[in-house]
């Protein structure tokens, strides 16, 4: 579990800012969001390729430059 400690006199604001920051880092809304649904294999596996051939665009476009 995720979680900030807040100091005495700490505005609530940052606590907030930092909390989202930590969120972000560990992926949990992420996760969060994927699992929210059920895909199928089919689906799944469909997107993973389009991720990877979109990875494999950037990677080859970079190296040209």
């Amino acid at each position: 579990m995720t979680s900030v400690k807040v100091r005495p006199g700490e505005p609530i604001d940052k606590a907030l800012r930092a909390l989202k920051k930590k969120i972000d880092k560990e992926g949990i809304l992420k996760a969060a969001k994927a699992h929210r649904f059920y895909d199928k294999p089919s689906v799944k596996s469909r997107a993973k390729a389009k991720a990877a051939l979109k990875y494999k665009k950037i990677k080859s476009f970079g190296s040209k430059y």
